[in-house]
């Protein structure tokens, strides 16, 4: 591995940091119009992921939360928000995935993000740990 740091992946990093930091903020909006208004969605008849809208409107906003205070958290090079930001991407991409009847759109550009996230954290995101403190390399 080299010491040498790759602003490419400080770049990606940068930007998955932003992108839960958006998705965090979708999901919230998300969960707020499912509180406020469940029958925005349209739900499928047979679907083995049946809840109440309002049930998926509180996991979404609980979840976007915790997303969007880990994005904020990857900007100062925070560790712990890596490793929450790896596992959330997860939770969310899986989360997405169970809401796809309810909002097909809004949920495959949530799974899609989600990959890409988790992604960009695993393989850079030492990198923008590294140019936050200096003293890391």
């Amino acid at each position: 591995m080299s010491d040498e740091l790759s602003t490419g992946a400080v770049g990606l990093t940068a930007f998955a940091a932003l992108m839960m930091f958006l998705l965090g903020g979708w999901w919230i909006m998300a969960g707020l119009v499912a509180i406020v208004n469940s029958d925005f969605f349209v739900i499928t008849q047979e679907y083995i992921f049946k809840f109440d809208a309002t049930t998926w409107g509180w996991t979404h906003l609980i979840l976007g939360f915790v997303v969007l205070f880990a994005g904020i958290g990857l900007f100062s090079g925070a560790v712990w928000a890596r490793t929450v930001g790896v596992i959330l991407a997860g939770i969310s991409g899986l989360v997405a995935f169970a809401w796809l009847p309810y909002y097909p759109v809004w949920a495959i550009l949530f799974v899609t993000l989600s990959v890409f996230t988790a992604w960009a954290l695993t393989a850079h995101g030492r990198d923008i740990t590294a140019v936050s403190d200096p003293d890391m390399v």
